[in-house]
């Protein structure tokens, strides 16, 4: 599986991985999903390793290192999923790496990642309208706990969507129910979590194990 990831995953991609932490399962508790971190992939975009180790082939904001570049061996062993962005220009998926790396570096207030643990022992009823919300509520910048904030700027930095227009259209008329004011909430103040890359409608969910031609009667003998 690891020879597999490395083969099909691609520049721009989006590795979404399953975490285990205790504030990876407060992130997946809180946005009823499998994927509490995401990282991008950058490719070859730093360069071959100076001192001779593993390429740098993911981008991610870790939320006690800030924001840096990991091998892709970090995750090989995890439970992870590949987005993919479609329709880019080559020229447009380097913009989006370009935007990212040149975020390298950038440490984030941890003061906020309290506010996050204090929702998981115990862990309270918290009805799920509320859920994402409480991923604002913090000491520092209200997103910045969450790994694919940075991955949604760097996207959003030349057009490419994550979520639909909060003015979904249903029956000619703009909806304004619960669904529609909770997306406009997520645009306006950021609240992109890894889960919104692989419900996204304009991301590819992409398998390595079909990509690389799965035969089904070879998996039976």
């Amino acid at each position: 599986m690891p020879d597999a990831l490395t083969a099909v995953l691609r520049k721009g991609d989006v590795l979404l991985v399953e975490g285990n932490t205790r504030i990876s399962v407060t992130i997946k508790y809180l946005t009823q999903s499998s994927w509490s971190h995401a990282a991008l992939c950058i490719g070859d975009a730093l360069g071959p390793p100076t001192d001779g180790g593993e390429p740098k082939v993911l981008l991610e904001a870790d939320v006690n290192a800030g924001v840096r570049a990991v091998p892709l061996t970090n995750y090989v062993t995890q439970h992870t999923r590949i987005c993919r962005p479609v329709g880019l220009s080559s020229e447009e998926i380097n913009r989006v790496i370009g935007y990212a790396v040149a975020r390298i570096g950038r440490q984030y207030d941890r003061k906020h990642i309290w506010d996050l643990a204090r929702y998981l022992l115990p862990t309270p009823p918290i009805p799920t309208r509320w859920r994402r919300r409480l991923l604002a509520i913090g000491s520092g910048d209200p997103t910045r706990a969450i790994c694919s904030t940075l991955i949604a700027e760097a996207f959003d930095s030349v057009g490419y969507p994550i979520l639909p227009h909060p003015l979904l259209v249903r029956g000619g008329e703009p909806a304004t129910d619960a669904a529609a004011t909770e997306v406009r909430r997520i645009h306006a103040q950021g609240l992109f979590v890894p889960r919104d890359f692989d419900v996204s409608p304009y991301f590819q969910i992409i398998k390595p194990t079909l990509e690389q031609g799965f035969n089904p009667h070879l998996a039976q003998a």
